[in-house]
């Protein structure tokens, strides 16, 4: 194997700095500027700052609607996972046996994931709005009352297939470049032996892929905790009745909408803890589950 040698020792950090600046600009300088503001209790106009110490803390923790938007995260992002994950292994599982057409197939799947989120949000409103969405008529016509606006289940499961529906694209590449990795010969030698297509998926191919199912369960826990904000904003705004106000909308509602800078800061600083705190949890003990080699 050969080894590369740079010419020059300051070469190889040349290289690493601008990636270094941009994270120092955008994700350090305003984690400590959140760590900070989160012990201060300042007015919305930033003329008068109080150092208030843990105070902010104890305040948010101690806010029913606080927690009532932790209950409401906590069933938003499993349930958003767990979707678009399951949908995008069966669609993958799906596109390995399409002979012709294959490429069209998974093309296709793939563009949803070019959609922003606030747009991807919109579209899911047209097509469910009681008032005018196409979906929703159907509904009505079929005598289901579909209300989203109104009732806080419907609100949230719309918001849930819409966020699963953005990162379905996602998962789906994974899955697939995971599948083509699997030897064929592993799959003829079971189909010769008998094993049907069920079988040889939970014995073979999910064992196998274990290992691409453990970063995409990470990246979606993440994805549903902080990138769902424009899909929630733009289908119900957090209703109704604060029955879709996610941790990290309830942190745009207090900190720019209500201008309660000292408490927002807080409530970032324990997401962004909560975050890690799940990280580190698959890490060190679903990571044991997977098998890699």
């Amino acid at each position: 194997m050969s080894r590369v040698v740079f010419p020059a020792r300051v070469l190889p950090y040349l290289l690493l700095s601008p990636q270094i600046a941009i994270t120092a600009v955008f994700f350090y300088w305003p984690a400590s500027q959140a760590l900070w503001q989160s012990v201060l209790r300042e007015d919305p106009f930033g003329l008068k700052t109080t150092f208030v110490g843990l105070a902010n803390f104890r305040s948010v923790l101690a806010d029913p609607n606080y927690l009532q938007s932790a209950r409401v995260t906590v069933v938003f992002s499993v349930a958003t996972a767990l979707l678009a994950m399951a949908a995008a292994l069966w669609l993958a599982s799906a596109a390995e046996r399409v002979v012709r057409g294959r490429g069209l197939y998974r093309t296709l799947l793939i563009w949803p994931y070019a959609v922003a989120p606030a747009v991807a949000g919109m579209l899911w409103l047209f097509m469910f709005n009681p008032a005018m969405g196409t979906f929703a008529y159907m509904l009505r016509r079929a005598g289901y009352n579909w209300d989203p606006l109104l009732d806080p289940g419907q609100a949230m499961t719309m918001v849930v297939v819409a966020a699963a529906w953005k990162q379905i694209s996602y998962n789906f590449l994974f899955f697939v470049a995971a599948m083509q990795s699997i030897p064929r010969s592993l799959i003829e030698a079971a189909a010769i032996d008998g094993a049907g297509s069920t079988k040889r998926f939970w014995t073979i191919v999910l064992p196998l892929i274990a290992p691409t199912t453990f970063f995409l369960l990470v990246v979606n826990t993440v994805y549903a905790f902080f990138d769902t904000f424009g899909i929630i904003h733009a289908v119900t705004g957090g209703g109704p009745a604060r029955a879709t106000e996610t941790l990290v909308y309830k942190v745009y509602n207090d900190g720019f909408v209500h201008l309660s800078l000292g408490s927002s800061a807080a409530q970032s600083v324990i997401l962004m803890a909560i975050v890690i705190l799940l990280t580190a949890i698959q890490f060190r003990f679903v990571e044991r589950r997977v098998h890699y080699g």
